[in-house]
């Protein structure tokens, strides 16, 4: 990205002018050198003047009917390169604006020995009540999903996208009902897509689809799709980029937490999600393949449950906390929200983005275990093995050294090239023997491997699993607003956490991720669909439906109705197909 940037500012002429990339100088910059194989990651942040009332129109049509040009508050935005802000090495420092030199703390240096480390945390014994209670609801799908955008999110959106309608004096009349049908088709929309969203719609019998016409007209969804709001525009922080959407941010992050397995391990690190600007849509995969997107810090568990995210926009709206840099403050600041819940003895995982033997130190006075990969640099000058040296040795060999005044480990460990690791909680025994494959040999080979590098191999691909199911099925339907793409993101977030905690509350009758999201949408399109648009509501859904074997609950209602199969009465239905069923007839029923 640097190199693509400095090309660019020398191209204009005004390289000693420029503070920082636009995106519309990278993109050129690309667009330029096609020819060239390297592989980067960049993110944007949004626009300067994003809390601007204008931002929320369309700057383009999806169809590319009315043009494909982003606006050009976007074009001009900060492109920040994937390691700014993180403490990293940056080799473009023609790009970066000149800093006042700042007289240098000079910190008392450490003592290091090398013995093993005796951490003094406390065991895990904590029992989490609130899985228990969620596991005697016995709740479906849907009613998961619903745990985090329940009735008070939905309302509020509502609210918003009504008013925010009024300031432009349209009378939109927005009702939870249909926006749960709108919300149900950005979720089918990451397995079924189409290159266009209108085909929906069409009665072409190649592209029809009945769930999603039966459920709301197509004007009416574009309608609410192009007024959905998040906040009022009256009451913006301008210094916060993200201010559009800093609500909804609040409301997910606390459903997100309430809900949150209660575990010991925890990851946290970045996540991306991608902008699908129409036009730099179209330059970014012509040859070139780089991931363009927001990132976002995300602190999940070890399995890639979301319990707190946060948008980057590098030192704008969070500061750096006294002696760290912007990746350690916001590891800081999630475990401030994971303490919350009570201070208790977490273990945190994360790389060398954020790893410093300075963090190790202010977590431990949390009462925080935490284990990461470091740069050499960040050590406080760890007398250890020159890397050079520990590769002439077998692979598996290692060198370590302790903290004496406050008990933190630094490991060098020679894999297929040399790694540090650094701890607070976990040292260097047991050491155990592991398979790794021998380029040399061509085959597998057993190495010695330290007890904190085998945790943290273990348990640091948490944040790494959630990308992957968000990934899978995410929604497809974007519009041209800025925060477009990161509402989707927001949604397939949700989403995956409502399955990791079914994977959980119901280990006798799983379902994996496609099944899910399949159930929710149905559900949502089927159930709030408005009978009133369409006449006669077609019958060719309960038909779809009823036999898909996917996601069929029997219920109890308070009101006696017919059986659909035997039409006696009964006090049961089934939840997806809303019809009255009894016990003994839910089988027969949903079979052909």
């Amino acid at each position: 990205v640097s190199s693509c940037c400095r090309c660019a500012v020398v191209r204009r002429g005004v390289r000693s002018k420029v503070k920082s990339a636009k995106l519309l100088e990278v993109l050129n910059a690309l667009e330029e050198e096609e020819s060239s194989n390297d592989r980067e990651e960049i993110f944007i942040s949004p626009p300067e003047n994003a809390a601007g009332d204008f931002t929320d129109e369309d700057s383009g049509d999806e169809d590319s009917r009315r043009g494909t040009h982003l606006p050009g508050s976007m074009l001009h935005a900060t492109v920040v390169s994937e390691d700014s802000g993180t403490g990293e090495d940056n080799d473009d420092l023609d790009l970066q604006p000149a800093k006042k030199r700042q007289k240098t703390i000079v910190e008392p240096q450490r003592v290091w020995t090398k013995r093993d480390l005796r951490p003094d945390f406390g065991s895990w014994t904590a029992s989490d009540p609130h899985i228990e209670f969620l596991k005697s609801q016995e709740l479906s799908p849907v009613g998961l999903f619903e745990l985090f955008f329940d009735e008070a999110t939905i309302n509020f959106i509502v609210n918003e996208t009504n008013r925010y309608a009024r300031q432009k004096n349209v009378n939109l009349g927005l009702t939870a009902q249909e926006l749960k049908c709108v919300l149900g088709i950005l979720i089918l929309s990451g397995y079924i897509s189409y290159p266009r969203r209108r085909m929906f719609w069409e009665t072409s019998p190649d592209s029809h689809h009945h769930l999603v016409a039966d459920a709301i007209r197509r004007d009416r969804f574009e309608l609410i799709f192009s007024y959905l709001h998040f906040a009022d525009n009256n009451e913006l922080n301008e210094s916060d980029r993200f201010a559009k959407v800093r609500p909804l941010i609040i409301r997910m992050n606390c459903n997100f937490q309430k809900h949150a397995p209660l575990e010991e391990f925890y990851s946290f690190g970045e996540s991306m999600c991608e902008y699908f600007g129409h036009r730099g849509s179209k330059q970014l995969h012509t040859g070139k393949p780089i991931r363009l997107g927001y990132k976002i810090w995300c602190g999940t568990t070890s399995r890639g449950y979301l319990v707190w995210f946060e948008p980057s926009q590098g030192t704008l709206f969070t500061k750096p906390d006294k002696g760290l840099d912007l990746g350690g403050s916001m590891v800081i600041k999630f475990v401030d929200a994971l303490q919350e819940r009570g201070c208790l003895p977490y273990h945190i995982f994360f790389d060398k983005v954020f790893t410093s033997v300075k963090l190790m130190s202010i977590l431990r006075k949390k009462g925080v275990k935490a284990t990461g990969t470091v740069c050499e640099y960040r050590t406080e000058r760890c007398p250890l093995k020159d890397p050079r040296e520990l590769k002439k040795m077998k692979r598996g060999s290692f060198d370590y050294k302790v903290d004496e005044s406050e008990e933190i480990i630094v490991c060098r460990w020679h894999d297929s090239n040399v790694v540090n690791i650094c701890s607070n909680a976990v040292g260097i025994e047991p050491v155990r023997l592991t398979n790794r494959y021998s380029g040399a040999a061509k085959m597998r080979t057993q190495v010695h491997q330290p007890s904190l590098v085998r945790l943290y191999q273990e348990k640091v691909g948490g944040v790494g699993r959630m990308d992957q199911n968000i990934a899978k099925y995410k929604v497809k339907i974007r519009g041209m607003k800025w925060y477009s793409s990161f509402i989707g993101y927001i949604i397939d977030a949700a989403l995956n956490n409502a399955w990791q905690l079914h994977r959980i509350c119901c280990e006798d009758a799983q379902v994996d991720l496609l099944a899910f999201r399949r159930y929710v949408a149905c559900v949502y399109l089927e159930s709030n669909a408005d009978a009133s648009s369409q006449g006669r509501r077609s019958r060719r859904l309960e038909t779809e439906s009823r036999f898909d074997m996917i996601g069929h609950w029997i219920i109890h209602q308070d009101k006696r109705t017919r059986c659909a199969l035997c039409h006696s009465q009964t006090n049961t239905r089934c939840e997806k197909c809303q019809k009255g069923v009894h016990a003994k007839c839910f089988r027969e029923y949903h079979i052909r």
